[in-house]
């Protein structure tokens, strides 16, 4: 587990194609929190070496910190040596490894990341979601990503949102338990429907998640401003603690008891303001 204080952490992963490197100076200019150059999904088996020398080769001429992480194959696939390579040559801190199903695989990566390295740990399958407890826990797992098109894929769900609650759940209950951050939400493969990227990201955060993949940069800033509290939700934090802070004992805002879980919420929500 690392312990990097969870206000620190992106609320927005931008995706961008291992095999496009004419993007990923675009994708850094995007307002994201984090850029993921993606060595999987999004590159071909033919490509993939390409790939690996398009990154080495950006990733060298400059300084990115932690803003940029790499998305490598997993363990099963005959491109995973080379990933590892591709990290060891850079020093990348950030890798986002797929297909996660124990803690053993989060440590064997975290074995090959130089001091401060970090993982996130991408669950897409049954057998992740049933191991989840235990992964949360392994060292040099910054924060799990729930990979929700695999995962329907994996059990045939019939694509209704309800079938993803109780594993999202698990995950979050997962994170918080072993005092990760907060999860990150998968990817809205629809890329011109607001409305839809909105409702997902709201269902992620009734399940207790606090970031989304993206896969465009314009998804980035709708996703950053439902981050934001609203007005609404400012004024009645203010309220609240005020009322709170007033010295007048037990009070009622908008009919509600003000007690210690209510202030609370309504100071972290003046924290993200």
């Amino acid at each position: 587990m690392t312990s990097l204080p969870e206000q620190t952490l992106p609320s927005t992963y931008l995706f961008v194609p291992g095999d496009r490197p004419e993007r990923f100076d675009k994708a850094l200019a995007s307002r994201a929190g984090a850029v993921i150059v993606d060595l999987e999904d999004a590159v071909a088996p033919a490509d993939k070496a390409r790939a690996r020398a398009s990154f080495v080769a950006w990733y060298r001429a400059a300084t990115f910190g932690s803003r940029v992480l790499l998305r490598i194959n997993d363990q099963s696939t005959p491109w995973f040596d080379d990933d590892i390579a591709t990290i060891r040559c850079t020093g990348v801190r950030g890798v986002v490894l797929p297909k996660v199903e124990s803690a053993a695989q989060v440590e064997r990566l975290g074995a090959a990341l130089s001091p401060g390295g970090f993982v996130v740990a991408l669950v897409e399958t049954a057998k992740g979601i049933v191991n989840v407890d235990e992964l949360a826990c392994a060292r040099r797992l910054q924060r799990i990503a729930f990979g929700t098109l695999d995962y329907a894929l994996d059990l045939d769900l019939a694509g209704d949102d309800s079938g993803l609650a109780y594993p999202a759940s698990r995950i979050a209950l997962a994170s918080r338990v072993a005092c990760i951050a907060a999860p990150i939400a998968g990817v809205t493969p629809e890329i011109g429907d607001e409305s839809k990227l909105l409702a997902d990201f709201a269902f992620a955060r009734a399940c207790g998640f606090g970031a989304k993949l993206c896969i465009h940069p314009k998804q980035v800033d709708v996703i950053d401003a439902a981050m934001r509290p609203s007005a609404a939700e400012t004024d009645w934090a203010r309220r609240v603690v005020a009322a709170a802070e007033s010295g007048q004992g037990a009070v009622q805002i908008d009919g509600r008891m003000v007690d210690r879980p209510v202030i609370a919420k309504a100071r972290r929500i003046l924290a993200h303001t």
